[in-house]
């Protein structure tokens, strides 16, 4: 009797524990729809698609880790529809991801982009599921697609190529939605869409990208409360691998999307605490980077 208590005890302790597994969320993301512009934004519509994409994306099991309550990844997503015709759906969409530093309690934004090629179709109360070898929908596949670059950026910013396997997951995203009349998804639908991007965080043409996320991250940013001038040191030397990357690709697309995310971060750094020898980085800055140029300008020496 003992004995069949004990293995009861056992298998409900198993199944919570193997439970609490399959259902581990891996980010802590705000989804927010803003349908101002179509003149009818307090429809019901609205907040039931909000609703919908903020548990599509918060409950979905995306990988086979397990996240803490503290180690969820930040993120955000702003959708802002300008048209609607029934079920048909014109928009953009901004996603947003940080990165928690170490000793601190600051977050460093690591992706910042507004995707405006997203158009999809939603009929309220869709199921919104997951299935990462079919095409569903262009919104369940959007959606996905930068959950799994938001995994790859915030694993890159931890260990060196760890985003490998969520990039490859993205690939096959936009892979099996090529052809669906869907814009952003194929290479000849321009030089900065969601093809080209995933494209370029696999290549080894912009390797300095991923490198400069791992060290930028791990040997400065996570560094900075033990000795700031070391931690500014290193990200000088950290940030002038991308003379490297703009001598092969000059103002490449995923070099925007980096300082997309980082400049202004860069420029408060440097701007603020012990001096550090930045003349060869300022001038790295502007010319790899001339977008932002009127933040560079206001660096200290």
């Amino acid at each position: 009797m003992k004995s069949s208590n004990y293995m009861r005890k056992l298998v409900f302790l198993l199944t919570l524990l193997f439970t609490s597994v399959i259902t581990a969320q891996e980010l802590n993301c705000s989804i927010v729809i803003n349908a101002a512009q179509t003149g009818r934004q307090n429809e019901q519509i609205f907040k039931t698609l909000e609703q919908s994409l903020n548990d599509f994306v918060n409950k979905t099991t995306w990988t086979d880790k397990v996240y803490k309550p503290q180690e969820r990844i930040s993120c955000g997503m702003v959708i802002t529809i300008t048209e609607r015709d029934v079920d048909r759906f014109n928009a953009s969409i901004q996603v947003q991801s940080s990165r928690p530093i170490y000793d601190s309690t600051y977050s460093s934004p690591v992706f910042n982009y507004n995707d405006k090629d997203f158009n999809f179709t939603y009929v309220e109360f869709q199921n919104l599921t997951l299935n990462p070898n079919q095409f569903d929908s262009n919104l369940v596949s959007v959606i996905s697609y930068y959950v799994y670059i938001i995994l790859g950026i915030d694993a890159d910013s931890f260990q060196k190529n760890g985003g490998t396997e969520y990039y490859n997951k993205a690939k096959n995203i936009v892979n099996v939605a090529q052809g669906q009349n869907s814009k952003g998804w194929n290479p000849t639908d321009g030089q900065q869409n969601r093809y080209q991007l995933i494209d370029q965080l696999l290549s080894p043409t912009f390797k300095e990208y991923r490198n400069v996320m791992y060290a930028y991250h791990r040997s400065a940013l996570d560094e900075m409360s033990k000795s700031p001038v070391r931690a500014k040191e290193r990200l000088v030397l950290v940030l002038n691998q991308f003379k490297r990357m703009h001598a092969k690709r000059p103002n490449s697309f995923i070099q925007r999307i980096f300082f997309d995310a980082k400049s202004d971060e860069i420029s408060q750094i440097f701007s603020e605490g012990p001096n550090v020898r930045i003349t060869e980085l300022v001038e790295t800055l502007n010319r790899v980077s001339p977008n932002n140029n009127s933040k560079w300008s206001k660096i200290k020496f």
